[in-house]
């Protein structure tokens, strides 16, 4: 939640973000896109996949690895599973203009929704430009979506969003720069669809939200051009806000603003109007929060790579600048990827902290104490949207532990401050047969509103094993155990199988 007071805005700072939005649009419609990571996919081919997955676990909890990063398809209550059909018709990245939709339907036990409309979307490109209406997974940047921890805004643990997202369709090249400099961005609008769980899941008396709108904006530069050297930099920026919508609390109703100006306030951190309640007024309207990036990759061959990355959560001014020294939380990752053999594919190492969030003091300015220190910060939450939460999974990093787990029924982040190790390793070591292996190590404090009674330590793995038999094109048989041992979420342990099959059809005429 964000407690400072903002300062004016920059003019000259916000118009050389316009002038660097305008470019990054007129690149991408007319120079196209010439990123040679993205899939090469058919305009016209649909893909469909079926699937069943049921998990079973002794302790309180279904283990953490079992739940986490699932984009909202797990949950701690244990013994849960679902039955879950896909279609999906994709796009082109090698067409001018290509379109593609997709429809995943998901009936499930002991998770929070027992029906579910996955995802449902349409999507089109043109050249290096892209819109995207409806729900539809999306993950983070630049962490490894199987290996990873999570990216601390988007880690792809709770349910997509349906919105509407405009944006570059990966990486395009600036005029004039020879593929030297590179420029990706987006800009979305959404709704979330958790009000009626809100409402059925949440402690009476306690607090929760209805209609609350969604926005995220995204920035990214990179310098690089892999065919004179196999060394890329990227910088980038991507916020979040949570805005308008209904707060509703024991004794009271908020109804927040929708006009314009909110709409575009959700953009720009801008303090809120006099409808809206004081701390709005004082501080930030809306719950805002954002990341920055950093990452280099060394790619000398096209079947191995190093990257090196750090990323740094705010959620106030105090955390977007160095006033308060240099930042004391982040991520910061490794990932190898290995020439093709088979023992090892890829290996992941982060190391994550979350435990200063700019201090344990707090003071806003008052005549009777005139200083102002934006401390005792507590990441994921806000005082009137609750958390950084979607159908009770957290949205950031699954570390901070998800609402599913409060026992209170309250929509809080308690464990907001910790420190973890994480692995994760995977191999091919026969055609068909993939193994993982994640393992966490954190230590914990609660938050500086909700501190543990002790430091708590934790440790959580997972080994999954999948294969797709030569002899059965299509499908698709996936186990794996997981563990969690400490007083942080118990001693768990358990198991997970899977059964799919997957296939495609072609929409191209036959004569």
């Amino acid at each position: 939640m964000a407690k400072k007071i903002y300062h004016n805005i920059n003019h000259t700072s916000l118009n050389s973000l316009r002038i660097l939005f305008f470019v990054t649009f007129i690149s991408a419609i007319f120079k196209g896109n010439a990123d040679s990571e993205l899939p090469k996919d058919s305009t016209r081919s649909i893909s469909y996949y079926v699937e069943t997955r049921a998990s079973f676990s002794s302790g309180d909890y279904t283990p953490f690895w079992l739940v986490s990063n699932l984009q909202g398809l797990g949950a701690p209550k244990k013994n849960n599973g679902w039955v879950r059909g896909i279609l999906n018709k994709p796009v082109s990245s090698n067409s001018r203009f290509s379109w593609g939709a997709g429809i995943d339907l998901i009936g499930s036990w002991n998770l929070p929704a027992p029906f579910n409309i996955h995802q449902l979307y349409g999507e089109i490109k043109y050249r290096g430009f892209y819109v995207i209406a409806g729900a539809k997974e999306i993950w983070g940047s630049y962490n490894n979506p199987r290996l990873s921890s999570g990216n601390l805004l988007f880690s792809g643990n709770a349910m997509p969003i349906p919105q509407v997202r405009i944006g570059t369709y990966g990486f395009t090249p600036f005029w004039g720069t020879k593929n030297w400099f590179w420029v990706k961005g987006y800009l979305a609008y959404g709704k979330f669809t958790d009000s009626k769980w809100e409402k059925t899941w949440v402690n009476p008396e306690s607090q929760r939200t209805g209609g609350v709108l969604y926005n995220s904006r995204g920035l990214w530069l990179r310098g690089g051009n892999t065919r004179k050297f196999p060394l890329l930099l990227d910088v980038g920026i991507e916020m979040a806000t949570q805005f308008g919508g209904t707060i509703y609390k024991p004794d009271e109703v908020i109804k927040m603003p929708t006009k314009l100006i909110d709409w575009l306030k959700a953009i720009v951190p801008l303090s809120g109007s006099d409808e809206t309640p004081e701390g709005e007024q004082t501080n930030v309207q809306g719950n805002m929060v954002g990341s920055y990036y950093i990452a280099a990759q060394w790619l000398p061959h096209s079947d191995w790579s190093v990257k090196a990355y750090f990323e740094h959560y705010f959620e106030d001014h105090s955390q977007m600048t160095f006033e308060y020294g240099l930042w004391k939380d982040g991520l910061w990752g490794i990932e190898i990827n290995f020439p093709k053999n088979p023992f090892i594919k890829a290996l992941v190492y982060e190391y994550v902290a979350t435990k200063d969030q700019t201090g344990a003091v707090n003071n806003n300015y008052t005549p009777q104490v005139p200083e102002q220190v934006s401390g005792r910060d507590n990441y994921y939450n806000h005082y009137l949207y609750g958390c950084w939460q979607n159908w009770g999974m957290g949205i950031g990093t699954p570390l901070a532990l998800s609402p599913l787990y409060n026992r209170d029924h309250k929509l809080i982040i308690y464990n907001t401050r910790f420190i973890a190790n994480h692995f994760g390793l995977e191999g091919e070591p026969l055609t068909g047969l993939n193994w993982r292996f994640l393992l966490t190590f954190s230590r914990n404090w609660g938050s500086y509103w909700y501190p543990l009674k002790n430091i708590t330590d934790n440790c959580s793995g997972l080994i999954e094993v999948s294969y797709k038999p030569e002899n059965f094109n299509g499908l698709y048989v996936k186990g794996a155990i997981g563990w969690d041992h400490g007083h942080l979420m118990g001693n768990n342990f358990g198991g997970m199988l899977s059964l799919g099959f997957e296939g495609n059809f072609s929409l191209k005429n036959k004569h």
